[in-house]
């Protein structure tokens, strides 16, 4: 027979674990299923400097606090992943290893890195999506990183102290990220910011050699020798689930569920940037993980 839990959460990123940490102070059993690595996209930045109270953290160390928190109250936390849910009363969440019910389920997936499309970009060494977790194997090399968002320069200048240049390529002639890092960025001397330039290709055989760029505001061609490329391109959210439960979605693939995190589907909540909103910060994933835990705690009852 399945374990019955109170509440399952399915995404162990801030909302998720915010999530856990209400649920389980208001005495609630709680399961927390991940797939992959907890703490969601943010444990891999190399420095969160906009988390209340934590002037500068690293993404890894703020990821750790916020599953310490979580699991010292009690929260079952399992590395699996969610494949199948089946709503009703109870629902039953089927993952890689078995099979658990719960009364409610939170819906807390996140998001996905985008990527490129590139050909030889599943294959070619000097590919990464994580410039804290690969940028020591390229100290003292030439690296790009593309994007154009806070992430994207974040990495890029994290990667400056450890390259000898950092390249940005962003495909729009202005950047989205956060002027105080642009402004870093424009001021650090081992670091280029291409504007309007696109990857038109990947270059080497078995491992990343070069870039063919584009600028796209006068057509011009051009060779970029690197030795890795970091994508911070950004992020497409993980709705599988929800889609298939039936639980609407807008065009580009958010839940569309208002402030309360509630889906028409009884039972089934959606919290953090998994969720359609204006604005996606550690700050709402965490107000979404309140709110969706203190929700699903009445809905218990």
């Amino acid at each position: 027979m399945d374990q019955y839990f109170d509440i399952i959460i399915v995404g162990g990123g801030p909302a998720g674990l915010t999530a856990a940490v209400y649920a389980r102070r208001a005495g609630k059993s709680v399961l927390l299923l991940e797939r992959e690595s907890f703490g969601g996209q943010i444990a891999s930045s190399p420095k969160v400097e906009n988390f209340p109270g934590l002037p500068a953290v690293s993404g890894a160390e703020l990821a750790e606090r916020l599953y310490s928190q979580a699991e010292a109250l009690g929260t079952r936390i399992e590395l699996e992943e969610a494949l199948e849910i089946q709503s009703g009363t109870p629902s039953r969440v089927v993952t890689d290893y078995g099979a658990y019910t719960a009364g409610v389920i939170i819906l807390a997936a996140g998001m996905r890195r985008r990527t490129l499309g590139l050909a030889g970009e599943d294959r070619l060494a000097g590919i990464s999506f994580c410039a804290v977790c690969d940028g020591a194997f390229y100290a003292g090399q030439d690296v790009a990183v593309a994007g154009g968002g806070s992430t994207a320069l974040q990495d890029a200048l994290y990667l400056a102290d450890i390259c000898r240049h950092v390249t940005v390529i962003h495909r729009r002639s202005d950047f989205r990220a956060d002027p105080i890092l642009v402004e870093r960025a424009e001021k650090t001397a081992n670091l280029t910011l291409l504007r309007s330039t696109v990857v038109e290709a990947l270059e080497g055989s078995e491992r990343l050699t070069g870039l063919t760029l584009r600028n796209t505001a006068v057509g011009e061609v051009s060779h970029l020798p690197v030795s890795a490329l970091f994508q911070a391109v950004g992020l497409l959210p993980e709705s599988r689930l929800a889609r298939s439960l039936g639980v609407p979605v807008d065009e580009a693939g958010f839940i569309a569920a208002g402030e309360d995190c509630l889906t028409p589907i009884p039972g089934i909540f959606a919290a953090g940037d998994l969720r359609a909103k204006e604005v996606r910060q550690l700050t709402t994933a965490c107000a979404d993980g309140a709110v969706a835990a203190l929700a699903a705690c009445r809905f218990c009852v």
